[in-house]
């Protein structure tokens, strides 16, 4: 099994996913490329959302096999998670997107100015290759998980069996503001 090691070491949880949940998580693709285009944004955000875009991609590919990430470094398991579902062809891919995923957790969380525009460019440039690289994979490999298909639609559960495709879960107040 390709992912016994992810398994074994609690990296990764069985996941059960449906359409909706898969296309859920493409339009949040397509938001991020679209707002990671926006000129007018700083370098640092233009790359923090085109790696979102990246992530979300990513575990579209990792729902579909029914999986998900579990616990610390679910970020980095999701690209070494890529490596065995989509080998060989995306293996520097995800050590590029694995690298990206560092400077982006410095100008998250440490400070301004650890991107330049051509970084960010870049990195927005193969975010969207990869996206319709994860679309065709999922077409060819899983094509029940398009949406439309006429099955019947049952909630994705996370490992709460909160519904996965709400992104909440019943024990979160709605809104943001605490309550």
């Amino acid at each position: 099994m390709p992912y016994e090691r992810l398994l074994r070491e609690g990296r990764i949880r069985r996941h059960r996913t449906n359409p909706q949940e898969i296309a859920n998580l493409f339009r949040v693709v397509e938001r991020d490329l679209a707002d990671a285009a926006i000129t007018a944004l700083s370098a640092d955000r233009r790359f923090s959302t085109a790696y979102n875009a990246v992530l979300q991609a990513a575990m579209t590919v990792m729902y579909s096999e029914g999986y998900r990430a579990h616990g610390i470094g679910h970020h980095s398991t999701t690209f070494e998670f890529l490596k065995e579902t989509m080998a060989p062809n995306i293996t520097s891919l995800a050590d590029y997107f694995d690298n990206c995923r560092r400077k982006r957790n410095r100008t998250d969380y440490v400070g301004t100015g650890y991107v330049s525009v051509t970084e960010a460019e870049e990195l927005l440039k193969e975010a969207r290759e990869f996206a319709a690289q994860a679309r065709a994979w999922i077409r060819t490999h899983h094509p029940e998980l398009q949406e439309g298909k006429n099955q019947p639609q049952l909630p994705a559960t996370g490992d709460k069996g909160n519904t996965a495709a709400d992104g909440e879960g019943k024990s979160h107040k709605a809104g943001l503001r605490p309550g």
